[in-house]
């Protein structure tokens, strides 16, 4: 009895084990304890009762070499820092900037990437009572504050984002499960706002705010039942996919406010969303303990990953890992660092690989395939690694027989914002890694080359002589200072949406909801059996932390992640562990 007692005790103890390295076949993923971020006092914070630690990234380009900044928010309070990475300790007696609030805790925030530099950038922080505050760290100025009276909303702010390519529109998510797009030169008004229909589908509806002058919110979304968890939106900006507590997954064309496809959870709700860096795929996590990958040209659901033991609170792609394989690769051993002298090959191949992706199905091109990397966390504090190979993806092609190569080089893009952010649209982001064989393949279902996501995209363009009048209107207000290619200045327009002509309503909520009974989902295209569907393995599952973790963020040298103690962590990447200077924390 006693030693089945002993031995109990130390499979649990072993089970236990905080890991602090990992494998995958680039190499080993090490935690630098000297790098991790946390309050100054680094004492465990008492989560109970507390928001999400969440943790945003910005470069402002200072020429130093270290330009990147860090913000997090843990309970009531809200840090600002010089983010050192792999390359020096963490210092965390020297904040930019810390705010405590009082009434009221930080949900969510999200930098403007345009706008940042050495001198300002532009932070948006949702609250747990419902308003936005934009800030400025750097300058240590508080801006504006949107919502202030919550008039426009009561409820938790879940997710905040500026409009990509936009300096000035955000869109915020609401337990309420509406959301609001805001222009930061627009006031909010001093009255409650009244709304007219803009446009409405199934278990979604979008108003127009009418008032004779222009103010916020300029739109508001009305999407599915419960809490709106997490939106993301697509690496060309074009198309927004929304997660809600009623388990649907939801994605809509931005511009012209049309529902592209849906997809329902295994059960219960989802919690967090992100895209491919090519657009072509979305993958889910939630209270289902799932991973869901979802085609986007398809529409349907091509895999399932089962790793976690709890609810998967982010999902994130890994945009500087990949596999490609062809038929004539170089052939190569060594360690990571010896990588260094295939640098400029690397970069030339990581150019190439886009336009590779969309002939996949060319006759004249060579066998061409991708393993996207995607990374997932959740409330049973571990971390799990999973690769979309191209045996799921493409099922019915050939395999090319030629060895994949992996490793992890420089990319061409900044680096990832909170929760999975843009890499860009043109897949310079994706580099060319090597190292063992991909898995077997299992049967599969078909997918669409890349080209056809483009052609989805275009498809539905705002300014399309097929759509509504208002639809369009409302794209001339809300879309007007989004940037090119080349960040052009727009002129400024104002416009009041009073006119548009459709039924005029007060009420907040006027699309009839229907529920989805999710027994009659379960075995249809919205919501396959297990069975139906390939089950994908993570490469590793490691448990990280003490408490849940809240943060997954793939930089260019290493992977950040937090936990609701409040710690946030950086592993270095293969060959990425630099730090030669270690600072005593007082």
């Amino acid at each position: 009895m006693l030693l089945s007692k002993m031995a109990a005790e130390g499979g649990g103890k072993e089970m236990n084990e905080i890991k602090t390295q990992f494998t995958t076949r680039e190499g080993l993923y090490k935690l630098l304890s000297h790098s991790e971020y946390s309050r100054p006092n680094r004492v465990p914070f008492n989560s109970q009762g507390s928001n999400p630690v969440r943790v945003s990234f910005v470069n402002v380009n200072d020429q130093s070499g270290n330009g990147d900044r860090l913000c997090f928010n843990v309970g009531r309070e809200l840090y600002f820092y010089i983010y050192k990475g792999v390359r020096k300790a963490a210092d965390l007696s020297k904040p930019i900037d810390k705010r405590i609030y009082k009434g009221t805790q930080p949900t969510c925030h999200d930098f403007n990437h345009l706008t940042a530099t050495a001198e300002s950038v532009s932070l948006l922080v949702g609250f747990s009572a419902g308003q936005v505050q934009l800030i400025d760290p750097i300058k240590k100025e508080t801006s504006k504050l949107f919502n202030e009276e919550r008039l426009i909303d009561k409820s938790r702010v879940t997710c905040v984002k500026w409009v990509p390519g936009s300096e000035s529109l955000f869109l915020v998510a609401h337990s309420s499960g509406n959301m609001y797009l805001y222009n930061v030169e627009h006031t909010c008004g001093t009255t409650a706002p009244h709304y007219q229909l803009l446009k409405q589908g199934e278990n979604f509806a979008v108003h127009t705010c009418k008032s004779k002058s222009t103010r916020n919110p300029l739109l508001k979304w009305t999407v599915g039942e419960g809490a709106l968890n997490e939106f993301a939106f697509s690496p060309d900006g074009k198309f927004l996919a929304c997660v809600s507590q009623d388990g649907f997954l939801r994605v809509f064309n931005f511009d012209s406010v049309e529902l592209h496809g849906t997809m329902k959870s295994y059960f219960g709700g989802l919690l967090c969303v992100c895209w491919s860096p090519d657009g072509k795929y979305i993958v889910t996590g939630g209270e289902d303990d799932l991973v869901t990958v979802w085609s986007f040209v398809d529409c349907r659901v091509i895999a399932r990953g089962h790793g976690h033991k709890s609810w998967v609170s982010v999902v994130a792609f890994d945009p500087y890992t990949t596999s490609v394989e062809e038929n004539d690769p170089m052939e190569f051993s060594g360690s990571d660092e010896d990588f260094q002298d295939l640098l400029h090959f690397g970069r030339d191949r990581a150019n190439s690989t886009q336009s590779r992706l969309s002939k996949r199905n060319s006759t004249d091109s060579r066998p061409v395939s991708v393993t996207y990397r995607f990374g997932s966390v959740g409330q049973d504090t571990q971390l799990c690694l999973w690769d979309l190979t191209e045996d799921i993806l493409f099922p019915h092609q050939p395999l090319s027989r030629a060895r994949t190569h992996t490793n992890v080089m420089n990319a061409t893009s900044p680096p990832a914002g909170s929760g999975g952010t843009n890499p860009g649209s043109n897949g310079n982001s994706i580099t060319t890694p090597g190292g063992n064989s991909v898995p077997p393949p299992l049967p599969r279902s078909n997918s669409l080359p890349h080209s056809a996501v483009s052609n989805a995209g275009s498809k539905s363009s705002v300014m399309d002589g097929a759509i509504a009048s208002g639809v369009s209107k409302f794209a001339t207000l809300s879309l007007h200072d989004r940037k090119e290619r080349h960040h052009e200045k727009d002129h400024k327009r104002n416009h009041s949406m009073g006119h548009i002509s459709s039924k005029s309503s007060d009420k907040l909520n006027l699309v009839t909801k229907t529920k989805t009974d999710p027994a009659k989902t379960l075995g249809t295209p919205l919501c396959p059996r297990m069975e139906d569907v390939p089950l994908l393995e993570p490469l590793i599952c490691k448990k990280i932390a003490h408490e849940r973790l809240t943060v997954l963020i793939f930089l260019e040298d290493c992977i950040v992640t937090a936990c609701q103690e409040g710690f946030i962590c950086t592993w270095a990447r293969p060959g990425k562990v630099m730090m030669k200077l270690k600072l005593k924390v007082q």
